[in-house]
C-alpha cells in the first residue's frame, strides 16, 4: 500500500528536503519504522524513547487525528495521506 507521508519544514533535511515521501505501509505503526528505516533519525523526532508518539506530534491520515482513530494500529490503504504535524507551543 503506497502511501504518500507529508513531512513538516523541521524534517526536511532527513528527508533530502523532501515535503512528501512515499512508503509502502499497512497500519501507522509500519509507516513509523519505515520512515526509520528510510530516513535515519526520523523515528526519534516523531517517537518518545518509549516508542510512543511524542506529546507535541500530531499525525493525521487523510485528515484525521490518529489519537481519535487507533493510534498506531490505524490502518493504511493506497494513495492515503499522512501528515506529521508539529504542534505549536509557547507563551
Amino acid at each position: 500500500m503506497a502511501v504518500n507521508v507529508l513531512i513538516p519544514t523541521q524534517l526536511h533535511g532527513l528527508t533530502h528536503g523532501q515535503d512528501t515521501v512515499h512508503l509502502e505501509a499497512v497500519c501507522v505503526a509500519e509507516l513509523l519504522t519505515g520512515l526509520e528505516a528510510n530516513y535515519p533519525g526520523m523515528g526519534n523526532r516523531v517517537n518518545d524513547e518509549g516508542g510512543n508518539l511524542r506529546r507535541f506530534i500530531n499525525l493525521f491520515v487523510n485528515g484525521e487525528d490518529i489519537r481519535f482513530l487507533q493510534l498506531a494500529d490505524t490502518p493504511l490503504k493506497d494513495g492515503d495521506e499522512v501528515s506529521i504535524v508539529p504542534a505549536i507551543t509557547g507563551g
